[in-house]
């Protein structure tokens, strides 16, 4: 671990939490990225990547308005405003639930856009596979769900 100054004399230190969250997010990017472009050559229209992160949020059947905000951490208000954008392109429709709540439902096209996209999700399985080797990639993924434990354990307590 090292420490570096700013210009002022501040010690900033280096940490691997800190490698972790920089390298994760930049991977993030990176596949979010790739999908929403590979979605748009397949024909999908407005596939940004805040729109795919926004539809991997929910389940394949009924979704609330409510839970979807909760697990984003985003109001309602901000969720009935993408699930209109998002209706008003095919992706998504809206019934009548029980009270004011909406059943939020994926469309046959919404369906089809995230079949295609975990499909292109394997298609990056065989390149990641090609270039590391299976065991190399599973140990990574396992040590990814054990920080992600480590990490929720921690801000439960």
């Amino acid at each position: 671990m090292s420490t570096r100054l700013t210009q002022k004399g501040v010690a900033m230190v280096d940490s691997h939490a800190l490698q972790l969250v920089m390298t994760t997010g930049k991977i993030q990017d990176l596949a979010s990225n790739y999908l929403s472009e590979a979605l748009t050559r397949k024909g999908y229209s407005a596939i940004s990547p805040a729109t795919l992160m926004f539809l991997s949020a929910l389940d394949c059947g009924i979704n609330f308005g409510s839970e979807i905000a909760r697990n984003l951490g985003v109001s309602r208000q901000m969720v009935a405003k993408t699930v209109k954008d998002l209706s008003s392109k095919g992706y998504l429709e809206q019934r009548d639930g029980v009270g004011k709540q909406k059943q939020i439902l994926f469309t046959d096209q919404g369906e089809r856009l995230m079949a295609d996209a975990r499909l292109l999700l394997l298609e990056l399985d065989k390149h990641l596979v090609k270039a590391m080797g299976r065991e190399e990639l599973n140990s990574l993924v396992k040590g990814f769900s054990q920080l992600e434990a480590v990490l929720s354990d921690k801000l439960a307590n």
